[in-house]
């Protein structure tokens, strides 16, 4: 759930001379070497290796995509929970969630002028429906949301079709979040958006957008780069264009659903937790193996692998698998609310949605105390080279401090929300490196003698 939320503010090239942490703090940090070793051996050369990477490709073999409201979802968090209590973990349970259900049903875009050809499209979650006999309608191909300023007299009752170029997720998010807001202002009909990724020419990236209260919704959808780039051609030729556009999108009853938690309990300090998360739905194209499927299994993993290890530390560490969270952080957000009360005591969150390629360190937001221990911690992971700490904005815990993993993911969003997202994209070797990283924070994290600063 971090992957469209952090914005990298430095590098946290942190050396002593910037940290003014104790002697005994950066001592204490040290000793836990021996132990550190102990984790990074049984996650890549011992009794845990190849654990997460199997284990992730039962659970995608068997429910494949997990989409927000399907029996699927809750099946694999049944699933989920008896896993984690297969591997002796503690105090397993779900809690109940409220969450909105967005059906696509039937949809299509087909090319009417100037020659016939299907247009491969998905619709957007929460996407409005067109008429039954569907929109057809002149196109209006534009850049940019200032090119659509420019040009709004031409827009009234045509589908806007968005041509971004690719800058970065937050950026060029904002045409997949935004667009059908800014498209149905100059009188749009409907709007397709080039598909959010850096390079997948006939790939198809769903994802959510938002609508305005005050305008008139208008149905969206995303299409490939290749077909929103044939479209620019066509106009820049002077070339008339009309597409048929129909979808049957609509929205579903609330259900209920739930976060599933899991917890190697502390010995000392039982009532402080560091969370360890990973989100368990997942869009209804792919199969959900690195959205989010990893980010869930190196969760699981490290209490799971920890307990294994008898490794008990001194403050409980906490797996959540939230669920909804492809649908507006739904989970999170209800999580949240019902354990406002014990804030406080959340020591540290740890909450991947960025992919599980080779881990290269975590990134955080965190204090400056915070970010030298962190430094400090890295430093314990030099075998497997994952020492980066990298200091970032993710915005979702305001209170308690946060870390995601920092890995090798320029290729995620090749993938991300798409039909490719499946298990060829993981590499067992890889999943055992990030189950290492995974483990050894939280366990340090959960073990040292003093709570983490959260200034």
């Amino acid at each position: 759930m971090l992957g469209a939320n952090i914005i990298i503010l430095s590098l946290a090239a942190l050396v002593a001379a910037d940290c003014n942490l104790s002697e005994e703090l950066k001592n204490e940090i040290a000793s836990y070497a021996t132990t550190v070793d102990l984790i990074i051996t049984a996650a890549t050369k011992g009794s845990f290796k190849g654990v997460t990477y199997n284990e992730l490709a039962k659970f995608v073999d068997r429910f494949g995509g997990r989409k927000v409201g399907s029996k699927t979802l809750e099946d694999s968090i049944d699933y989920m929970l008896n896993l984690s209590l297969a591997y002796d973990l503690q105090n397993v349970h779900g809690e109940e969630v409220e969450i909105p259900v967005w059906e696509r049903g039937s949809e299509s875009a087909v090319l009417i002028e100037p020659r016939t050809k299907d247009i491969r499209m998905l619709g957007l979650i929460y996407s409005v429906a067109t008429p039954v006999e569907g929109i057809l309608a002149e196109v209006l191909v534009v850049k940019s949301f200032d090119e659509l300023k420019e040009r709004a007299a031409e827009a009234n009752g045509k589908i806007v079709v968005f041509n971004e170029d690719f800058i970065s997720y937050g950026e060029t998010g904002q045409y997949r979040g935004y667009g059908a807001i800014e498209a149905a202002k100059v009188g749009a009909v409907a709007t397709l958006i080039k598909s959010v990724s850096p390079f997948s020419p006939a790939n198809l990236h769903t994802g959510i957008l938002a609508y305005d209260d005050s305008i008139t919704p208008i149905p969206a959808a995303c299409i490939a780069s290749n077909d929103a780039n044939m479209l620019q051609r066509m106009q820049e030729r002077g070339e008339t264009i009309k597409i048929l556009l129909k979808m049957e999108a609509k929205m579903l009853p609330n259900q209920i659903s739930r976060n599933a938690v899991a917890e190697l309990k502390g010995n000392i300090n039982p009532e402080k937790v560091v969370i360890v998360s990973g989100h368990i739905d997942s869009v209804d194209v792919g199969d959900g193996a690195m959205d989010d499927g990893g980010g869930v299994f190196i969760s699981w993993a490290a209490a799971a692998l920890l307990n294994s290890l008898g490794l008990k530390p001194r403050r409980t560490i906490r797996a959540i698998y939230w669920t909804a969270e492809e649908v507006g952080g739904v989970g999170l957000t209800a999580y949240q609310q019902v354990h406002k009360d014990e804030i406080e005591n959340f020591n540290f969150v740890m909450d991947t949605d960025v992919g599980t390629f080779t881990p290269l360190g975590i990134e955080y937001e965190a204090g400056e105390n915070g970010g030298c221990i962190l430094q400090e911690i890295m430093q314990l992971l030099t075998s497997i080279n994952a020492t980066q700490a990298r200091s970032v904005e993710m915005g979702l815990w305001p209170e308690t401090p946060t870390a995601s993993l920092y890995n090798a993911n320029e290729q995620y969003f090749w993938y991300h929300h798409s039909p490719e997202d499946t298990m060829d994209i993981e590499d067992t070797n890889a999943l055992d490196k990030c189950t290492a990283v995974w483990s050894s924070v939280a366990y340090v994290l959960a073990d040292l003698s003093v709570d983490f600063p959260k200034d």
